[in-house]
Formats: structure tokens, C-alpha cells, sequence
């Protein structure tokens, strides 16, 4: 068995999926790693939708783990320049971002939550909690990808997943919060608060 360790990156730098040497701080770098710490966070939430174990909050679970998957498939076509290039010029068909499934996912929350009348706070259940977390990391996420898009070549409808992916995860607190019976947290400013 192989070490964990290779010491390959003790010198600032690490490999990319092509082989290439660039430095840690590098944009790409930044951006598949900015996407693994979103996955790390949603398999946090993941394991907070398992501990409460209803039917409902398995069958989000589910979902999450099968965007983790996707998250997985975006942080190596990031890791590889040569592949997020060939994506790009294949186009559309050839781009495994769908935006589509999200926003179907959306439309079926949705479907079961009240109208928003206010702003909310994150919180609510653990699960909330951390979906609103993993929220603001996709958010991140996608603002790292957007700067690496506009010096290297990415696949466009990366982009347009991140951001689907950020609206799904607040919806998906909400949810949560549903699920548990929970109502959200309404944000009191000013005076009110």
C-alpha cells in the first residue's frame, strides 16, 4: 500500500490532472478546491439528514449525495486543464453540469414551502444550518470559478451549476426546516432585532 504522503507539495506546489506543476495559490487550484470543501460540507449535511432519519429527510439526503457525486466529477475536470478545455469546445451535449435537475429539484421544494414575505437567517436544524453554510461556499465556489473563467478555459455550464447548485441549497434549509416542522428564521433588523 502506497503512503498517504508524497511530499510532492512541500514546496508550495502541487500537480494538476494533466501533469502540469503549478503553485498551490494558483486560480484552478483555488477553484477545485474551493468545490471539495463544498463537497466536504454537504457531506456534513448529509450526515446531519441521516441522524434524524425520517423518510423525507433520506430521501434529501439522497439528493445531496448524488450532487456530491457531481461535485466530485467538477473538481477533477477542474484539476485538469486539458479536459475542462475539450469540454468547453465539445459544447453543450458534452457538458455533465445540468442545471436542469437542479432547478427541477427547486421547483419541487418549493412546491411545499411558504411564500417568503421576509428575509431569513440561517439556522433552524442542524441540517438547515449547514445547508445555509454550504450555501455561502458554493457561493464561493462559484465566484472562484468565475475568476479562473475569465483567464482559463472552464466549461460553461460549470458556471451556471454553481449557481443553480447555490439557489437549490437555500432552498434545501428551507426544506429541512419543513421537514422537522420547523418554521425559518426570520431576520428582525434595526430596532427589532
Amino acid at each position: 500500500m502506497t503512503p498517504i504522503y508524497t511530499r510532492g507539495g512541500d514546496s508550495g506546489e502541487t500537480s494538476l490532472g494533466d501533469g502540469a506543476r503549478v503553485p498551490k495559490s494558483g486560480g484552478r487550484v483555488s477553484a477545485y478546491g474551493a468545490v471539495d470543501e463544498l463537497n466536504s460540507v454537504l457531506g456534513c449535511c448529509v450526515a446531519h439528514l441521516l441522524a434524524e432519519a425520517g423518510p423525507e429527510q433520506l430521501s434529501l439526503a439522497s439528493d445531496l449525495t448524488a450532487l456530491q457525486s457531481r461535485l466530485f466529477d467538477l473538481g477533477a475536470v477542474l484539476a485538469n486543464p486539458r479536459k475542462s478545455a475539450e469540454l468547453s469546445a465539445a459544447g453543450a451535449p458534452a457538458d455533465p453540469f445540468d442545471a436542469a435537475r437542479l432547478e427541477g429539484l427547486i421547483d419541487a421544494h418549493d412546491a411545499h414551502l411558504p411564500q417568503l414575505r421576509n428575509f431569513i437567517l440561517p439556522g433552524g436544524t442542524l441540517a438547515a444550518a449547514n445547508l445555509h453554510l454550504a450555501r455561502t461556499v458554493c457561493r464561493r465556489s462559484e465566484r472562484e470559478l468565475v475568476a479562473l473563467a475569465a483567464v482559463e478555459t472552464v466549461p460553461g455550464g460549470a458556471v451556471v451549476f454553481l449557481n443553480r447548485l447555490g439557489d437549490y441549497l437555500f432552498t434545501a434549509a428551507r426544506a429541512a426546516n419543513r421537514i422537522a416542522g420547523l418554521p425559518d428564521v426570520p431576520w428582525r433588523g434595526g430596532k427589532d432585532a
